[in-house]
């Protein structure tokens, strides 16, 4: 879970994320969108990677990025039970 925090502490990351939520998107059509060198946003790739939230496959030379939506629902039920959002609200004394 602590990855998955870390990764998404980026803005860059998060905007990654963005745009795989529309479409699975090669690599080069993320880097079209970022005024980043290409070893910068493989950094990223990685981290992303590393905490689960996209899933990348070889197709040739080219490698296309997707969105694992399965993370995201592991982390928000991790950040519901963290809130305790699916419990009775506590009664307030007066």
């Amino acid at each position: 879970m602590n990855e998955v925090f870390q990764a998404l502490s980026d803005p860059t990351r998060r905007e990654i994320l963005r745009l795989l939520r529309q479409r699975d998107m090669s690599a080069g059509e993320i880097a079209e969108c970022f005024p980043l060198a290409n070893s910068t946003l493989s950094g990223h790739f990685k981290i992303l990677k590393h905490s689960g939230l996209i899933v990348s496959e070889r197709s040739g030379t080219t490698i296309v990025y997707s969105l694992k939506v399965s993370a995201f629902e592991g982390m928000l039920a991790a950040v519901m039970e963290l809130f305790e959002v699916d419990k009775e609200p506590k009664e307030s004394k007066k």
